[in-house]
């Protein structure tokens, strides 16, 4: 992964938040994930994301993950999230 994102978070409550977010997201995890802009993404969390400090355009640091969705009922699909991108996580069927 690159070291620029189009988001960095650099505020403790957003990075809370990311923090939050990460706890969500744990492997092996089936999620369904709506993003800011009401895009829904169901699958399964390959890897539990770690907060990475990132550049933006302008060149702010600040945090950001990504998380990787799979889902193995329709091999090879898959997605990449960014945390900041996200607005609700859902664990369908707990």
């Amino acid at each position: 992964m690159g070291r620029f994102a189009a988001t960095v978070c650099t505020n403790p409550e957003d990075i809370d938040r990311l923090e939050h977010l990460v706890t969500l997201l744990p492997s092996d995890m089936r999620v369904r994930i709506i993003v800011h802009d009401g895009q829904s993404i169901c699958g399964t969390v390959v890897e539990r994301p770690a907060l990475q400090l990132f550049q933006n355009a302008d060149g702010e640091e600040g945090f950001n993950a990504v998380v990787r969705i799979d889902d193995p009922v329709a091999p090879p699909w898959t997605a990449y999230v960014w945390l900041s991108d996200i607005r609700e996580v859902e664990h369908p069927g707990v």
